[in-house]
């Protein structure tokens, strides 16, 4: 197992029952994971939603008016800080719960697992990863790989 960031706080928020939904231990695990090497301090808040505020924070901030699986948000530092000071506040992550259920079903895919992958890519996407360009896509999916088979998971895009 991966050591992980050397401070690593990570808050986690259920806004609907848990059934189903993994613990806070995991989604810990694998943003250690997905951020090991990568960072050395790092705070962020992880907040599991219903379809009703995906899509409403989907259509907020996004323009798009559907639930979506993870959004993510990096943190912007308050100006004025002093030229070198760093914060450790990464940002925060959404998943929806029932997208990510859906999903999981229809891409034949076991549901931890499909958690897991979605903490990873919404945590690479708050140290600023993207896949907009196919290199970049590449790159990220390149690398969500081999996160997750540290973590003794199957490959995401293996049936795609």
């Amino acid at each position: 197992m991966t050591q992980g960031p050397v401070h690593l706080e990570v808050a986690v928020g259920y806004a609907l029952p848990r059934k189903g939904v993994p613990a806070a231990v995991s989604f810990r695990k694998w943003v250690a994971a997905a951020l090991e090497g990568r960072i050395r301090e790092a705070d962020l808040a992880i907040r599991i939603v219903g379809a009703r505020e995906g899509r409403s924070l989907n259509q907020h901030y996004r323009g798009k008016d559907y639930a979506t699986n993870v959004l993510s948000f990096p943190a912007e530092l308050p100006e004025g800080l002093p030229k070198g000071v760093k914060l450790p506040l990464l940002g925060d992550l959404v998943l929806c719960a029932p997208v990510v259920a859906r999903e999981a079903k229809e891409q034949d895919k076991d549901l931890r697992a499909h958690y897991a992958h979605l903490t990873v890519h919404g945590c690479l996407h708050l140290l600023g990863w993207d896949h907009e360009e196919p290199r970049e896509a590449e790159a990220m999916e390149g690398l969500e790989r081999v996160i997750l088979a540290g973590l003794g998971l199957p490959d995401p895009y293996q049936d795609e």
